[in-house]
This record gives C-alpha cells, structure tokens and sequence, in this order.
C-alpha cells in the first residue's frame, strides 16, 4: 500500500519520467512543464488499434475511461456520435468533445462511481484490452467493447542510465505500466530505493509492488491532480 511522503530539506528538484503512451504522454510532459518539471518522455507502452464491431441496438450512453478511444477507435466511432458520453474525467471530456461528441457527464474519481451513479439503462463501454472491471448496479447494462491494446515497450535507454545515476520521480497512470515499470527495474538491476512513484490511483501503487523509496497517490484520478503531488515529490522526496 502508499507510503506518505516525508517532508525533508529541499534539494535541486528530481527529473520525472512520463511513462504513458502517446499521445498522452506529450499532453503530460506538456503539461508537466507548465508546472516548472523536468520532465524526460519514456513511453512503456504502444497503443493499437483493434477491430471492432458494434452490438446492435440502443444505448443510454457511451462510457469511456481513456481519451486513447478517440485516437484509436477509428470509423466506427461515427456511429456512436448520437450516444452522449460518460467521461472518466477533464482530459477524455475534451477529447470527446473534439471528436465531435456531446459529454453528458465528466467524471472525478475514477470510471467506478461514475457507473454506480448511472440511471437505468443499455451502455456501452469503449475500452482498452486491459481495463478495470465494473460492478454496474441494478437496471445498468455495460457492454465492453475493445477499441485497442498497448503493445509494451522496453524501458528507453536513456531513462534507465538517468534512473542508475540519480534520484528520479516517474509517473504511473495504469497499473499495466506500474507492473511493466517494475518488471523492467529488475531485469536491468535498477534499484528501486532511489526511485519515488507518483500513482494515478490506488491499485496502481499496489501494482507497483514494494521496495520503492516513496510511493504517494494523487488525490483525484487525472493529470489536474497527479502533476501537482509530482512536483511536491520532485521537491521534497
């Protein structure tokens, strides 16, 4: 489970890796920078398209976790534009929006609430290969459909010689990204006690596993959130 992190003297701020696939991860450096952080883009992870097909019949709405579905889902997101969407959060809202959809709902604490406050009714989910599973309540039907899958990817060369040589703070936003970062540590003999973990969520830092130097959460699932916690950590930590 998280660690709290510890206020300690300040010293020069740490570099911060951003592990999520594009193009997510030039949105979150982008971002990052705003925030003053040094940040080194390492994506960990490919996204691909999938093919897919639509269930017949109506749907109450559109639920999505990751603004990826509109990178990725290709044409026949055009038949689902009517359906208004259920948004994880701020960053896939604009993305839907841009992709020419009505947003019903914007989310803020993860796909899970935002389902068990739904009325009744027919969903459909648009989704990676690897998702968090959802306990709809009495009267909602999901439908997950698979829109695409992230190839994984070996951890950059220049991340790892930045991880040997000093203290870093990375990024997390998935739990496959937490085990693959984990993974990838210990085949290269990089040590784990010099390496804090901004999470995006908490099953994200128990995927992370232990051994780590800090661990902390982000108070709400999104970037909003996650990039202030990671310039404390790149100060403090």
């Amino acid at each position: 489970m998280a660690s709290p992190v510890r206020a300690m003297i300040p010293a020069r701020n740490r570099p911060l890796l951003v592990l999520r696939p594009e193009p997510g991860n030039t949105a979150t450096c982008r971002a990052a920078h705003a925030h003053g952080l040094h940040t080194h883009a390492a994506p960990l992870f490919a996204y691909g398209a999938q093919p897919w097909t639509l269930p017949g019949g109506d749907w109450a709405g559109l639920l999505i976790g990751s603004a990826a579905v509109f990178a990725h889902a290709g044409q026949n997101l055009g038949d689902l534009l009517p359906v208004p969407v259920h948004a994880v959060g701020p960053t896939t809202a604009r993305a839907a929006q841009g992709a020419g959809f009505t947003v019903a709902h914007t989310g803020s604490g993860g796909l899970a609430p935002m389902v068990a406050a739904l009325p009744p009714g027919r969903y459909v989910r648009l989704a990676g290969a690897e998702r968090v599973a959802l306990t709809p309540p009495p009267g909602v039907e999901v439908i997950d459909v698979v829109v695409y899958a992230a190839r994984p990817l070996p951890l950059a060369r220049d991340a790892a010689r930045l991880i040997a040589s000093e203290p870093v703070v990375v990024l997390l936003h998935s739990a496959q990204a937490a085990r693959h970062f984990a993974a990838q540590c210990d085949s290269l003999d990089l040590q784990r006690e010099s390496v804090a973990l901004a999470c995006l969520a908490p099953r994200i830092a128990d995927a992370a596993g232990k051994s780590w130097q800090a661990v902390a959460i982000a108070p709400r699932p999104d970037d909003e959130a996650l990039l202030p916690l990671a310039r404390q950590m790149c100060q403090i930590v």
